[in-house]
């Protein structure tokens, strides 16, 4: 810890330097020189260890007060104003109930199944425990969005197995922590939400964004585990296997009888038809082949949906009406318009000799002005067959030929997980099905309405509470101490990000009366940067910062600075985002302020040091380093998607 508090009083006395250094000379100083001076105070007061907000909110105040040339009442009622601003923001009304539906989740106790369902799914890869416990931090992730309920938890399950096995302390606190923040940027993340209330952009395209990149975090910290468990077998050593047998519970044991690698799809259609063992029940063998064929079922409603929608008729309105003018340059063509009266002789008075006189008539008694243009017949109505031949429906378009080689590599893999399928297999993906199908029903219905426009943000935040209740009660574990644990936590939560934003708006709207935010995009404007350096000063300093602050402090005090400068650039502040959402993976990472390494420490076996826990996020933050290198040069990776569904 004394190294720690080294460290950031080093870092405090370098800002002040730098600080001192860049601003003029008192005569010369100027209110966006106090601009600057605040943001620093900001982040050395925020380092010294006072809360955030409060720390934003008085800073900003007292800045403000000298802004107004120290009238009282402007600053208060700047205060009042942004404080209402805050209070009216829809989208910070889905914070606390996606914080309410993580924890009854993580009450619920479905992420130990999960867990050792993983695991015994995953025993023939090298780093096998590793590989489980990411794969269930980034499901529980998608669950929850709780960067300190996954650590801890998974700390809790994941750390004695691994431990237990002789993994190496630093692989597992490095997994596990690495895991853990994947809650940041896979969505539900409360960051996206605050991110998009600061920047003004849509969460359900945040949200539709960072489902690829998140993935690929995943993906890409998988494969390193595996490939560093598979060429340094000492750091991540195989499961024995007593640890890999799986337990058969009694009727799958009564039908395999002595032979556990059995075909299991075999023995459960001859039990079904009265041709296995005769003290096995119909109806029980009914309901597991129900359970053996969801993937097919699901694999096929999916495809089916997927056809239907691709194959959608283009139906193309063609009303038959021409624009006026189309066609024709010359407006004498169009009989019937106005003209301009004659000029030559102006108005001529009417011959007085006889008086008025009657216009000549027309065969119908009505008399026809001179040069009339006659009216056109109309057109002859369409014959019956004519109607019928147009009302008849569009064909389909033809489906592309990629969607027949996913159906193809589909019905491959349904093949293979089919003829593998013994009876131990067989319980694994019961076990499977049992821990996650809860999990990705609730995942799909908050998450799939969103992202389908079914619901906003709020209302898919509140179908999740509904579902993370339910859950608890399914699962028994709805009591009155969880509930309660679970509304204090969500309060805590909750209110620290409101008070978070309300001290964001009065410290940004200082910044911005005193100069600030002109002086600095004065200054990167001068720099002439091009957007590729500018995206990368950013993401540095962004990465800089994360090492001394928590992504709450950057996001509502570094984000405001930032967000106007990107239309110079011409960056899209949605691309911008899931840039800073991997960028700030860092945030929970980095010593000395890296709350994962805390969170683990806490509930971690004494011997297991913070040095060690330190030692093994390095490398997870070198592959996101990679991770944000891939997106920036496929920036498809985060974009397709948002286009695809709302473009």
């Amino acid at each position: 810890m004394r190294k720690e508090l080294w460290f950031g009083l080093t870092l405090v006395v370098l800002i002040l330097i730098g600080t001192a250094i860049i601003l003029p000379s008192p005569s010369e100083m100027t209110n966006g020189h106090l601009g600057l001076l605040m943001l620093a105070l900001v982040v050395v007061t925020i380092m010294m260890g006072f809360p955030t907000a409060f720390t934003l909110m008085g800073m900003g105040m007292i800045f403000a007060w000298i802004a107004f040339d120290y009238n009282i009442e402007h600053t208060l009622t700047l205060m009042v104003q942004r404080t209402y601003g805050v209070m009216t923001n829809d989208v910070l009304i889905s914070v606390p109930l996606f914080v309410f539906m993580g924890y009854l989740v993580e009450r619920a106790n479905l992420i130990q199944r999960l867990f050792t369902s993983l695991h015994l799914a995953t025993a023939w890869l090298p780093g096998s425990l590793a590989v489980a416990t990411l794969i269930t931090c980034a499901i529980f992730a998608t669950a929850t969005g709780i960067v300190g309920a996954v650590v801890t938890l998974m700390g809790l399950l994941a750390l004695p197995a691994m431990l237990k096995s002789g993994y190496d302390i630093r692989l597992s606190a490095g997994v596990i922590t690495a895991g853990g923040c994947l809650g940041i940027l896979i969505p539900p993340s409360v960051l996206l939400i605050v991110y998009g209330a600061t920047a003004g952009v849509s969460v359900v395209q945040l949200y539709a964004g960072a489902f690829f990149p998140g993935l690929m975090l995943t993906a890409l910290y998988v494969g390193a585990v595996i490939l560093v468990s598979w060429l340094k077998p000492s750091l991540a050593p195989p499961l024995a296997k007593a640890d890999r047998e799986v337990a058969l519970p009694p009727l799958l044991s009564t039908l395999a009888g002595e032979n556990r690698q059995r075909w299991a799809p075999l023995s459960l259609f001859r039990a079904a038809f009265g041709q296995g063992p005769s003290r096995v029940p119909q109806r029980a063998v009914w309901r597991e082949l129900l359970l053996l064929g969801i993937p097919f079922l699901t694999f096929a409603l999916l495809m089916g949906l997927i056809y239907r929608g691709i194959t959608e008729p283009v139906i193309v309105s063609d009303s038959g009406l021409v624009e006026m003018g189309a066609g024709s340059d010359n407006w004498a063509d169009y009989g019937g318009g106005l003209a301009e009266p004659p000029s030559d002789g102006g108005l001529s008075e009417p011959p007085l000799d006889g008086g008025l006189a009657e216009p000549p008539l027309a065969d119908n008694g009505l008399a026809e002005p001179p040069g009339a243009v006659p009216l056109a017949e109309p057109p002859a109505a369409a014959a019956p067959a004519d109607i019928e031949s147009d009302t008849s429906l569009p064909e389909r378009r033809p489906a592309p030929e990629a969607y027949w080689w996913v159906l193809s590599l589909g019905i491959l893999c349904l093949l293979v997980f089919y003829s593998i399928l013994n009876f131990p297999r067989y319980q694994i993906y019961r076990l499977l099905l049992e821990s996650f199908v809860p999990l990705s029903v609730l995942i799909l219905a908050v998450l799939g309405s969103i992202v389908f426009g079914l619901a906003t943000p709020t209302e898919a935040a509140a179908i999740g509470a509904l579902g993370g209740t339910v859950l608890a009660l399914a699962y028994r574990q709805l009591t009155v101490r969880v509930m309660t644990e679970s509304v204090f936590l969500t309060a805590k939560t909750s209110a620290m990000v409101c008070w978070l934003f309300v001290g964001s708006a009065i410290f940004s709207a200082a910044f911005a009366l005193l100069g600030g935010q002109e002086l600095i995009e004065n200054w990167v404007l001068g720099l002439d940067l091009t957007p590729i350096e500018f995206m990368l000063l950013s993401q540095v300093i962004i990465f800089i910062l994360g090492w001394p602050l928590e992504w709450t402090e950057i996001i509502v005090i570094f984000m405001p600075i930032f967000i106007p400068l990107l239309g110079h650039f011409d960056i899209d502040p949605l691309f911008f985002g899931l840039m800073v959402a991997l960028n700030l993976q860092t945030a929970f990472l980095s010593p000395p302020v890296a709350m994962a390494a805390f969170y683990l420490k806490g509930v971690s076996p004494p011997h297991v040091t913070l040095n060690q826990i330190f030692a093994g996020m390095i490398p997870f933050m070198l592959i996101q380093v990679v991770a944000m290198f891939l997106l920036y040069m496929f920036p498809g990776i985060g974009l397709w998607l948002p286009h695809v569904l709302y473009d």
